[in-house]
């Protein structure tokens, strides 16, 4: 792909601890040109990235074996980050309670995709969280 091409992608953060799943989705979103995905497979990892570079939008796996985790959704909607606090968030879930679905609307959370879900739909979900030009 030309370098040109590279720089227009939205720049993107995908947070999935499971390593096939992750490699596939982002070189695939890279490669068909939906964005420029940044690649974290642990809380702690993002949080870094989170601090260090500004994201247009993220896909984070909310699920720490059987725990919920929405510090990484704090952390953004809270300001504590390099991104905008109010960037579309998609969050991967193994389950989705009416309890966990209020919590996430709390944090404006634009979409939850359920595991287990085809790579295609988080395809999907980075293309629906690009801005508009």
């Amino acid at each position: 792909m030309p370098e040109h091409s590279k720089a227009r992608q939205p720049s993107m953060l995908l947070v999935e601890p499971e390593t096939m799943l992750r490699r596939t989705v982002a070189l695939t979103a890279r490669s068909l040109g939906l964005a420029d995905v940044h690649e974290a497979a642990s809380a702690a990892l993002a949080r870094q990235m989170l601090r260090q570079q500004s994201f247009c939008g993220a896909i984070i796996s909310i699920n720490s074996g059987e725990a919920i985790d929405l510090g990484l959704l704090d952390q953004i909607r809270e300001g504590d980050s390099a991104s905008q606090r109010n960037m579309p968030i998609a969050v991967l879930a193994e389950n989705c309670t009416g309890e966990l679905l209020a919590a996430l609307r709390e944090r404006a959370v634009t979409r939850v995709i359920v595991k287990p879900f085809r790579a295609r739909i988080l395809l999907d979900a980075f293309g629906a969280l690009v801005p508009p030009a």
